[in-house]
């Protein structure tokens, strides 16, 4: 039998906690990261809180976002329903903050997380981001990947106690079968039986 040279690490989990969530997004602040610590935090920080895939996040426009009405257009990939979001305390702000950064730039396009190219973001890169901040952040027994910020949006929901068809809604899903996961890890909800 031939040994493999590269470890594969197996996943305990595909969802991240809240708090393991904050320590990834604290990890970007660190100085000596990321020479663009600003989109980076604004890129996962909008992953994790609307459930975006990889290939959602790369496709989101400048156009796709109201700042003064606090709303976010989601365009969801594979078919699954688009909608509308809110956007949540401190997302305006960080929006915001890179959308001055990324004005400096003079871009024609109105892709929002672009490289310091002045390409639009890959997929590549974006996990690239996650597992670097991931490290830096102690996730990396976790081997952490950017799927895992959108479980994580359906974990945190389903923890709070939002409807099932609720967050199947918010996340996109056409069906309930994808979301019902999310309700299944919860933790509370055992809770209140005896």
């Amino acid at each position: 039998m031939r040994s493999n040279s590269r470890t594969r690490h197996e996943r305990t989990r595909e969802y991240l906690t809240p708090e393991e969530v904050s320590k990834l997004l604290a990890a970007i602040k660190q100085p000596e990261l990321s020479r663009n610590p600003v989109r980076d935090y604004c890129l996962l920080l909008l992953m994790f809180r609307h459930g975006l895939r990889v290939s959602e996040i790369c496709r989101l426009k400048v156009s796709d976002i109201d700042l003064e009405t606090k709303i976010l257009h989601v365009h969801r990939l594979k078919s699954y329903n688009s909608t509308v979001h809110p956007l949540y305390n401190g997302e305006p702000r960080a929006i915001a903050a890179w959308l001055a950064l990324r004005s400096k730039m003079h871009l024609g396009a109105d892709t929002l997380f672009v490289s310091e190219r002045r390409r639009p973001l890959s997929r590549a890169t974006v996990w690239l981001l996650v597992q670097k901040y991931g490290k830096a952040a102690g996730l990396d027994s976790l081997s952490i990947h950017p799927h895992m910020l959108r479980h994580a949006c359906g974990y945190n929901l389903a923890n709070r106690g939002a409807d099932t068809r609720l967050i199947q809604d918010y996340l996109g899903h056409r069906s309930i079968q994808s979301t019902v996961r999310y309700t299944a890890l919860a933790s509370n909800r055992f809770a209140n039986l005896f």
